[in-house]
């Protein structure tokens, strides 16, 4: 069996001060986790991060930058997660809008809200992710290139 890492995105939402996250329920409990989730075949990293926000908090996102790149092991699992990380605006909502099963309800939370919520937290990217927001990593979003893309266009 050849292993393969799990290619996941989310999305780090900043807006007056507070962060877009989700309260979703995992492996029987309810965490708190990025708009997140998982690269699907023929997809970009960005158009992933795109559907996924919208899918999860029925809002709009329009990425701006890369914050990262996150490899992080589930210990109970034995799965290795690839996270993209991406920054950008939640540029309009769609109300009423049903979300993703096992997600809760989108909020918004400050960085000393999540941090005592840590106990909660789907992994220790979510907090880092948040961390390294605030600290002021930045990458381009011209460092992520997609080749299929790029043959399909020319």
């Amino acid at each position: 069996m050849v292993w393969k890492p799990n290619v996941t995105v989310a999305a780090v939402v900043e807006r007056n001060g507070a962060f877009l996250f989700v309260e979703e329920t995992a492996d029987g409990a309810l965490v708190l986790n990025q708009p997140a989730g998982h690269l699907d075949e023929g997809e970009s990293l960005l158009d992933a991060v795109v559907r996924e926000t919208l899918e999860e908090t029925a809002w709009h996102f329009e990425p701006e930058a890369l914050l990262g790149v996150y490899r992080w092991s589930h210990p109970a699992k034995g799965i290795t997660y690839l996270r993209f990380a991406f920054i950008g605006r939640a540029v309009k909502q769609e109300p009423g809008a049903a979300l993703d099963d096992g997600i809760v309800r989108a909020l918004w939370l400050t960085p000393d809200e999540i941090r005592r919520e840590r106990h909660r937290h789907r992994s220790p990217q979510v907090e880092r992710c948040i961390e390294d927001y605030l600290a002021g990593q930045r990458y381009p979003l011209a460092l992520i290139k997609d080749l299929n893309l790029s043959v399909r266009a020319s």
